[in-house]
C-alpha cells in the first residue's frame, strides 16, 4: 500500500466534482486491511469510496479514503437447482451480473447497467425493475475496524429496507464491506417482466420466450434509452428514492392530481413515483448554472462540468422542498452527500 497524500477525488466520483481528501489507500486484499488496523488507521476518521456512484461529494475530506479493490469471485455451495456465489467488495457490478447471466445463474439480471460496485449492493439494497438485491443475497462478509475482526453478516442481520440497510446507519460505519454471498438458480428461473417497460421492449427484440439474458439486454436497453453515461455527462443514477407513504397523504395528493403514478406496499401505505413528481412539478430538463435535472430522466441530477458538488445539493433541497410545498410528500435522497 502507498497512500497517496493531497489526492484529488475527481476520477473517483461520478459526478466528477474535484475534491480532495488528505490521504488515498487502495485495498487489494484483506491482509490490507489488517496492515491498516495493526497501524491504528482506524482510529481516524476514514470513508470508503467502491465504484464512487453514490456519493456526492460537496468539499474536501479531512480524513483518509480507502478505494475497494477487493476483487475475485468464488463458489460457496452448488447443486442441479443453484448456486451460492461469492464476489469480492471491489468487482463491478455490471460485470458481475453479466458473468452471472453468461454462466445462466439467474436472478441479477433485472440489475443490469446498474453502476458501482458489488460492495455497494447491500449497503443501498439496489433495486430495479422489480428487484431488490436483498431477496438474492445469502450474506455479506464485513471487516469490523474496532476489533480488527472478519465477521460474516446473515441476510437478516443487514436488516434490509427500501434502498437501506444497516451499514448506512452511524453506529455501523466502522464495518467494512469485503464480499457478498448470493443465491442464484440455475434452471427454473423466475422471470420478473411485468415492472417498467421490459414486456415492451422484449416485443420490440421480437423475443417471445425470454431468456435471463433476454432480460439483461432489454433492461440494458432501456437504461441507456433514459440515463446518461457518468463517463460522458456527470451524474449518480437516480438521486431521490421513490417515496413510501401514508394513504392519508396519497389520498389528499391523488385528490389534487388524480393521474398521480404509485404502486401498492400494503394496506395503509403506498409507494409514488418521484420521477413523476419531478418531471409533474416542471423540473425535467432544467438547469441551473453547472447542473441540473436531466431531460430525459427527471430522478438523475446531472454535472455539466465545472460546478461544485454544493451546487447539486443546493438544487436537490430546491427540488425536495418544491415537491412538498405541491404534493405534500417528502422526497428522500438516494444519493450519501459527504
Amino acid at each position: 500500500m502507498n497512500p497517496i497524500k493531497n489526492a484529488s477525488l475527481k476520477k473517483y466520483n461520478t459526478f466528477g466534482f474535484d475534491v480532495q481528501c488528505s490521504h488515498l489507500i487502495e485495498i487489494h486484499n484483506e491482509t490490507d486491511l489488517l496492515e491498516l488496523y495493526a497501524e491504528d488507521f482506524f482510529d481516524n476518521h476514514f470513508r470508503v469510496i467502491g465504484g464512487g456512484s453514490n456519493i456526492l461529494l460537496t468539499r474536501n475530506y479531512s480524513g483518509g479514503i480507502l478505494l475497494n479493490r477487493l476483487m475475485g469471485h468464488w463458489m460457496e455451495s452448488e447443486d442441479e437447482h443453484s448456486i451460492d456465489i461469492t464476489f469480492g467488495a471491489g468487482e463491478n457490478w455490471h460485470q458481475t451480473v453479466l458473468h452471472c447471466v453468461k454462466n445462466n445463474w439467474g436472478g441479477l439480471e433485472n440489475l443490469s447497467l446498474i453502476p458501482g460496485c458489488v460492495g455497494a449492493s447491500p449497503i443501498q439494497n439496489i433495486g430495479a425493475y422489480g428487484i431488490e438485491v436483498k431477496d438474492k443475497i445469502v450474506s455479506v462478509r464485513v471487516f469490523d475496524t474496532t476489533s480488527g475482526e472478519f465477521v460474516i453478516l446473515s441476510n437478516e442481520d443487514c436488516r434490509f429496507g427500501y434502498r437501506d440497510s444497516i451499514f448506512k446507519r452511524a453506529e455501523y460505519k466502522h464495518l467494512i464491506v469485503t464480499s457478498v454471498t448470493f443465491h442464484l438458480s440455475k434452471i427454473n428461473h423466475e422471470l420478473k417482466l411485468n415492472y417498467g417497460d421490459i414486456q415492451h421492449e422484449l416485443k420490440q427484440q421480437n423475443v417471445s420466450q425470454p431468456t435471463i439474458a433476454d432480460v439483461s439486454n432489454a433492461v440494458i436497453a432501456i437504461r441507456r434509452s433514459k440515463l446518461p453515461d457518468p463517463a460522458v455527462l456527470g451524474n449518480s443514477g437516480s438521486f431521490f428514492k421513490n417515496p413510501v407513504v401514508e394513504m392519508d397523504i396519497f389520498k389528499a395528493a391523488q385528490l389534487k392530481y388524480p393521474e398521480i403514478k404509485w404502486f401498492p406496499v400494503d394496506e395503509t401505505h403506498v409507494k409514488v413515483a418521484a420521477g413523476w413528481l419531478i418531471e409533474t412539478a416542471g423540473w425535467k430538463g432544467f438547469k441551473k448554472g453547472n447542473v441540473g435535472v436531466h431531460e430525459k430522466q427527471a430522478l438523475v441530477l446531472v454535472h455539466f462540468g465545472g460546478g461544485k458538488g454544493e451546487e447539486i445539493s443546493s438544487l436537490a433541497r430546491e427540488i425536495q422542498t418544491d415537491i412538498h410545498d405541491k404534493f405534500g410528500i417528502v422526497l428522500e435522497f438516494e444519493v450519501n452527500i459527504w
